[in-house]
């Protein structure tokens, strides 16, 4: 948790907020070792990021003064990240992960190797809190959009083309005969779609390739789905 993050309830005036998440306050107590006089990095969700000082603190609540935000939270990628549903438990990490190197939009979808299972997942009532996680990270304020498309053919045939625009996009495919950084040289494309474990099956790459979907491999090694991603969000860092 490298920020605090408020959101409009935690605000009793445009200076001065109330935290009452106990999360957030043994993180106060037991990591930061904040005390009363402190004066603690700050952002407020879908705002500015400031600071603000601790007037108060107790195992209930926190309270906090001298609220400023003046700095414009770092800027989202210009990418949309397509994912198969992976595993329930690497769910959590991925949509961290992504969330705090700054992806614009990220799309869950379908695929031949998602368990129908993951679709009735407890964890997908939890990407908010996912989400949040990944913003403290990040230190950010803004949220992604996220979109769950559970039927693949008609998210390829229907609204994959407009979210491509002329951006262009590529698939990660471990067989792929071209190579992402060749791929990448001239341009970094707006869209990216991994598949889970296993990756796509011929017929999925094959209607990607029909909306204009490159297949791209990252070398001989195959890695899993959180290395993957992980390896091809690095190409968008600045």
């Amino acid at each position: 948790m490298n920020i605090i993050l408020l959101d409009d309830a935690n605000f009793i005036t445009d200076r001065m907020a109330v935290i009452e998440d106990q999360a957030v306050i043994r993180h106060l107590q037991s990591v930061l070792k904040a005390q009363t006089g402190d004066v603690l990095k700050l952002g407020k969700l879908g705002n500015r990021i400031g600071q603000g000082k601790v007037i108060e603190l107790s195992h209930r609540h926190a309270v906090l003064s001298d609220i400023t935000l003046t700095a414009s939270p770092p800027n989202k990628l210009n990418l949309t990240l397509i994912l198969a549903l992976p595993r329930p438990k690497v769910l959590r990490r991925l949509i961290m992960d992504m969330t705090a190197m700054g992806v614009d939009h990220i799309v869950l979808i379908n695929s031949y190797r998602t368990d129908k299972s993951y679709w009735s997942s407890p964890l997908l009532s939890r990407l908010d809190e996912f989400v949040l996680e990944g913003l403290q990270q990040g230190v950010d304020t803004m949220p992604p959009k996220i979109t769950l498309a559970k039927r693949f053919k008609p998210f390829v045939q229907d609204d994959l083309p407009s979210l491509i625009g002329d951006g262009g996009a590529i698939v990660a495919h471990p067989y792929a005969k071209d190579r992402f950084g060749q791929l990448i040289e001239q341009r970094l494309p707006q869209v990216l779609v991994v598949g889970a474990e296993g990756g796509f099956i011929p017929y999925e790459i094959e209607l990607l390739g029909s909306v204009g979907v490159q297949p791209a491999s990252l070398g001989d090694r195959i890695l899993r789905t959180e290395a993957a991603v992980n390896a091809l969000l690095g190409r968008w860092l600045p």
